[in-house]
This record gives structure tokens, C-alpha cells and sequence, in this order.
């Protein structure tokens, strides 16, 4: 037996090493960390299962008999993080520069099943090639044998993606379906195709860190949702991330331990700037009325006229949807359509309830806008917070202009509670545009067309530049003093925390994609 047992010790040996010690040193100097050293950093300690070690290739084209490694180029396996049961896949660049194969990826698919069965997240930490080229199709029917299993875990349970290293071709589709991506400055990119290709069909000249680098993918296109300076960092906020989420769409996100205290915030009473055109950070509004330090913002770099994020309000998870006045005044656009929309769902998803702080003077005017399709964009918003049915709180802070303001969770589209400063001015545009169109005669037929105008954009701001219009007909279910908001939200949320909603039965709806 102890012979056996010291054959067995080989071949976990073995396997550890990966593509072996000349490769892992190859991989730190790249300033990379290897797959087994990621999952080290991310498990609670000693709490890994791996799955799958002593699993091999298959192939027998081009040599590759004669060449095989002990796991085939990727680990897998559960533990947990902070206590909570969790599946992890980690790509060893290692071996045969982490491309995936049949084996590969049916190691995958094997814990995709395990996590659903088992209701629990799946991290899929992502270094690869792509496709082995030795395998031909069977690689690539690998690949979409994980693209069904993400569609079909999709809103079941959280899946995250970590981007460690190279993702290209149809690498990148699986962390495109999962949850949130992160990637890693300098060192990790994606791309469908990669600067040779690239070159040769378009003559574009370009590197790979332009092409599909973390800030690339975090400021111009919005893939990824993190860019994190180093892969320690990308670790730990996979691990914060995790915090405000629950197991599965089956449970809530566990609550922190909260004592109740003066929930009064004097200052949001005189945040307000006097001038409705001067801009303010909403995230200072944000900071005062959930926990502190409890809110992770998303997306941070893109889009950035629309902040989302989780936080914690009284100890509860909750997602923070909120118009930027600090960036191009607050409008919707596209980008910040389709980023809301994307969060919105998300928390939707998992039982996580929203909180809408609103100041937006509408959409986004212009042939580039129109003509990159902001009609249907801004529908996809619109139709993510129509469709949600956790509980849904909107507070207007300043301004709430036409179509975007029935479009940022508006007591029409099914908001359960909609608070409004004073300061809230809630109307089809702002004052001085509707003045010049209603008064147009009487302004251009005035002696003095200049005072006229603001004598008439006076009248019109002193109708419906106010919350009170709104809140006579119950669009607005209060007007409330800013210092109040955050203990009418505590409030609010407890009262909704067992909220139901029956919808029409479907198969499932048809957003405009």
C-alpha cells in the first residue's frame, strides 16, 4: 500500500507543478501570479477542494500524445470565501499557455452543474490562449458547451470573472455572460481578434494593451467592470464583491450586524447649490445617506454620467442607481442607458433592492446619439426597472426632465416609494426652454423680448419647476427634508423587505437588445 500511496503523491506532485517550474518562473517574472497560487489568495485558508487534478487530454494529433500535464491546464474545485461555499476555476498558463480542451472544458462545465445543483457562486479566473489549435473543433465545442452552462446559470447564481492574463477569440464570450469582469493593468486583455489580425484586415496598427487592456475595456467600451493595478487587488475586490451578493436568486445577501443611531444627516440640507445649473457630486449625496464606506461603485470610469453600485443601508445590501450632475449635467445617453439597465437587472436577479437617486434634464441630443440607436438604449433602461421586482425607492434630488424622468424608476414604471427634495424640479423640460415655446407670440412681440423671457420662465419655473405639482398627484408619495433621507430610507426598505409581486405569466419578456 505504501508503494501505491507514493505513486499517488507523485502524480499530485505533478500536477501541482503545472507545465512545470521553468514555466511558473516564467510566469512571476511577467509579474503574474500562477493558477494555484490565485486560488491560494482568494479561498479562506486550507478550505480548497480540488476537482478534477489527475484529469488528462485526449489528443493524439500533431504529437500531443506524447505531451501531457496533470489537470490539462486549468484547476477546479470549491472552498469557501469569508465562510461562504464557492466554486473556482483557475486557467494555468502554464500548460500549453492555458488553452482550453475538450477535458478543459468539460472540467468546467462539471463545476458549472456542481454550482447550480449546489446554489452556490461560481469565480472563473480566466488566463488563456484561447482555443487548443491541436484539437480543432473539439476545442471550440468545449467552448460552447461553457457558454450554454453560463446562459443557463445566468441569474440562477452569481458568476464573476477574473482576467488574469490573455482572453481572446472565443476566450472572451464566457466572461462576457457572467456577472461582473474584472481585469488586471498591464497584464490581462481581451479581444475577439487579436493586433496581427487586426492589422492585416483593417491596417490598423495597434498593441494589445490599446486594443483590449484593462483601461481600454474600462473607459471606452465598458466590458469590464474593474480595473485593478495588480492581481492582489483584483482578488480582494472579487472577494468584496461577493459580500453584497446572497448564494443564489433563492436568498437575500446576508446582512451586517448594524446599531441603530441618530440617522439625521444636517449637511445633505445644505448640499443643494443654489443655481440649478451649478453641478454637484452625487456620490457625496450617496456617502451621507448609506453606511460608511459600505458603497462599491461599478463601472467607475465608464459612462460616467450615471453611477452604479452596491452599498449598505442599516446593514442591508442594496444597489445605488444615480444620475452624475458632475458629468454632462446628468444626462442619459446610450452608455449610461445600457450600464444602468445592466445593474438594475443584475440586482433584480438576486434579490438586491434599488435605490434611485435622480437629477437628470433628459436624454442626450444629437445625430451621434440618434443615430447609435439612444431610442432603443434608453428603452433598455427603462424597460430593466419596469420589469424589476424588488423593492424600489426613488429619491429626486434636483431635476427630473421629461421622457428620463418616467425613465429613472418613476412611480409610472412601478417604483413603490418616490421621495423628492424641494429642490426637485419635476417637469417636461426645464423652464427656460418650455417658457420660448409656450410664450414664443407674446416674447417676440414684447419691447423688451429679453425681460419678457424671463419674466415668463419665472411663471413657468414657479408652476412646475417645484416637487408639489407631482406630489398633489401622487407621483411623488412625499417631499421630504434632505436630512431625513436616509431615516426614511431604513424606514421604507424594512417595510418592503417582503414585497411580492405577481407578473403575467410568460415565457420571458423581449427587452430591445
Amino acid at each position: 500500500m505504501d508503494k501505491k500511496i507514493a505513486v499517488l503523491q507523485d502524480k499530485i506532485n505533478q500536477a501541482q507543478l503545472g507545465g512545470g517550474q521553468a514555466r511558473i518562473d516564467s510566469q512571476h517574472k511577467k509579474g503574474k501570479l500562477t493558477a494555484r497560487e490565485r486560488i491560494h489568495f482568494l479561498m479562506d485558508e486550507g478550505s480548497f477542494e480540488e476537482i478534477g487534478m489527475l484529469v488528462t487530454h485526449r489528443s493524439t494529433d500533431f504529437g500531443m500524445e506524447r505531451e501531457k500535464y496533470l489537470g490539462d491546464g486549468v484547476v477546479t474545485g470549491y472552498g469557501t470565501i469569508n465562510g461562504r461555499l464557492t466554486y473556482v476555476f483557475s486557467q494555468d498558463f502554464t500548460v500549453f499557455g492555458g488553452s482550453l480542451s475538450e477535458t478543459h472544458a468539460e472540467k468546467i462545465c462539471k463545476l458549472m452543474d456542481m454550482a447550480m445543483k449546489n446554489g452556490a457562486p461560481l469565480i472563473g479566473l480566466n488566463d488563456s490562449g484561447g482555443a487548443r489549435i491541436q484539437e480543432g473543433v473539439v476545442s471550440l465545442g468545449g467552448y460552447a458547451d461553457i457558454f450554454y452552462k453560463n446562459v443557463q446559470a445566468s441569474g440562477v447564481i452569481p458568476q464573476l470573472s477574473a482576467i488574469m492574463g490573455p482572453c481572446a477569440g472565443g476566450a472572451v464570450y464566457s466572461p462576457a455572460i457572467t456577472d461582473f469582469i474584472l481585469m488586471v493593468e498591464n497584464t490581462s486583455y481581451m479581444f475577439v481578434t487579436g493586433p496581427n489580425v487586426v492589422k492585416t484586415v483593417t491596417h490598423e496598427e495597434v498593441t494589445s494593451e490599446e486594443l483590449g487592456g484593462a483601461s481600454t475595456h474600462a473607459t471606452k467600451s465598458g466590458v469590464t467592470h474593474f480595473a485593478c493595478a495588480n492581481e492582489i487587488e483584483a482578488i480582494n475586490q472579487l472577494k468584496k464583491l461577493l459580500t453584497y451578493m446572497p448564494q443564489n436568486c433563492e436568498e437575500m445577501a446576508k446582512p451586517l450586524p448594524y446599531e441603530p443611531g441618530d440617522e439625521s444627516r444636517p449637511a445633505l440640507n445644505t448640499f443643494m447649490p443654489e443655481n440649478a445649473s451649478q453641478p454637484y457630486d452625487i456620490r457625496s449625496v450617496i456617502a451621507e445617506v448609506t453606511d460608511a464606506d459600505s458603497f462599491l461603485e461599478i463601472h467607475k470610469d465608464y459612462a460616467e454620467n450615471i453611477v452604479v453600485g452596491f452599498a449598505r443601508l442599516a446593514g442591508r445590501s442594496i444597489g445605488i442607481v444615480a444620475n452624475q450632475p458632475a458629468y454632462l449635467a446628468g444626462v442619459l445617453d446610450s452608455n449610461s442607458s445600457t450600464k444602468a439597465a445592466r445593474f438594475v437587472r443584475f440586482c433584480d436577479c438576486f434579490n438586491i433592492p434599488l435605490l434611485v437617486f435622480e437629477d437628470v434634464p433628459g436624454f442626450l441630443p444629437g445625430t451621434d446619439q440618434e443615430w447609435n440607436g439612444i431610442i432603443t438604449n434608453g428603452a433598455k433602461l427603462l424597460y430593466a426597472f419596469s420589469e424589476a421586482t424588488v423593492p424600489r425607492i426613488t429619491v429626486i434630488t434636483r431635476k427630473a426632465y421629461g421622457g428620463a424622468y418616467d425613465v429613472m424608476n418613476s412611480k409610472h414604471i412601478g417604483a413603490d416609494l418616490n421621495y423628492a427634495w424641494p429642490s426637485a424640479e419635476i417637469a417636461v423640460m426645464g423652464a427656460k426652454g418650455a417658457a420660448e415655446i409656450i410664450f414664443k407670440k407674446e416674447i417676440t412681440a414684447a419691447e423688451q423680448p429679453e425681460e419678457k423671457w424671463l419674466e415668463k420662465e419665472k411663471l413657468y419655473s414657479d408652476i412646475f419647476a417645484n416637487p408639489y405639482r407631482a406630489a398633489e398627484r401622487g407621483f411623488v408619495d412625499e417631499v421630504i427634508t434632505p436630512s431625513q433621507t436616509r431615516l426614511k430610507l431604513i424606514k421604507a426598505f424594512k417595510m418592503l423587505e417582503n414585497k411580492v409581486v405577481n407578473s403575467p405569466r410568460k415565457k420571458h419578456g423581449n427587452i430591445p437588445l
